[in-house]
């Protein structure tokens, strides 16, 4: 990541917000609010993230490329507001098994991606875990809120206040949570996590 970029990304998450103090008052630690948090990521291949609007954005790369938290997790609930066009593939990675390799098969993957091929694991669907029904949801276009618990065995996502995967799956216990970047224009803001 360019220098200049990487200061850009440190403007952006230089101090502390009102809200994410609040928000620790409540047991939710914020990784992402506009204001602060690049302390709490890796960056992991070469978008072009950038602090845009109170928001952290990629919009292009030579591949896909992610922001891994430094920090593991096991049991947590998970509040992320995203905005994504149309084209976009991205996705929010848990419990990770290797935070500098970021796979849907080392990782439990909630799926942004409204033109998957098979869209039974697209959007509001955990990848290889838990399909998605149709009519199968859209998040391109407009700002979504993911709401995720993850407690033992059971993986729970709901999307904009529409429970849209609730299994069981005992591969992955813990590990980073990692924000995707993959296509198309992605946008974080409000990330915050709650341990269990």
């Amino acid at each position: 990541m360019k220098k200049s970029a990487l200061l850009s990304l440190g403007l952006l998450f230089g101090g502390i917000a009102g809200a994410a103090a609040q928000a620790a008052e409540n047991g939710w630690t914020t990784l992402i609010d506009g204001t602060s948090g690049i302390e709490n990521f890796n960056v992991v291949g070469e978008a072009n993230w950038s602090a845009t609007d109170g928001t952290i954005q990629a919009t292009e790369g030579p591949g896909a490329a992610f922001l891994v938290t430094k920090e593991s997790y096991g049991d947590f609930e998970l509040r992320a507001e995203f905005w994504v066009s149309d084209d976009a593939n991205s996705g929010i990675y848990m419990r990770c098994q290797d935070g500098t390799t970021i796979t849907d098969r080392t990782c439990y993957e909630a799926n942004i991606f409204d033109q998957r091929p098979d869209l039974t694991f697209g959007t509001g669907g955990i990848v290889h875990i838990a399909p998605v029904a149709e009519p199968f949801p859209k998040a391109g276009g407009k700002w979504n809120t993911y709401e995720i618990t993850v407690d033992g065995s059971h993986l729970m996502v709901t999307l904009n206040g529409v429970k849209t995967a609730d299994v069981e799956d005992t591969q992955f216990a813990r590990g980073p949570i990692a924000l995707q970047w993959a296509r198309g224009t992605v946008r974080f803001r409000n990330v915050q996590i709650r341990p269990l």
